[in-house]
């Protein structure tokens, strides 16, 4: 598995254009990466590319109610 310093970061189109609560991702063939834009210290949890993409068209259809 890739270290996060090998990762190629970028801000989630999700993190809403207010820029204050932003979360970043970075994709890798195993896993979805996601850290805090602010902390970028704080160590990255990891996701299973699926599991992204079920939590974010979810938070896109629950963003429409």
């Amino acid at each position: 598995m890739s270290t996060t310093d090998e990762l190629s970061w970028f801000k989630s189109s999700y993190s809403g254009s207010e820029g204050d609560n932003c979360v970043e991702v970075a994709l890798s063939p195993q896993a979805v990466h996601i850290r805090d834009s602010k902390n970028t210290e704080i160590s990255p949890f990891a996701v299973a590319p699926a599991a992204w993409w079920a939590f974010t068209a979810h938070a896109a259809n629950s963003s429409l109610d």
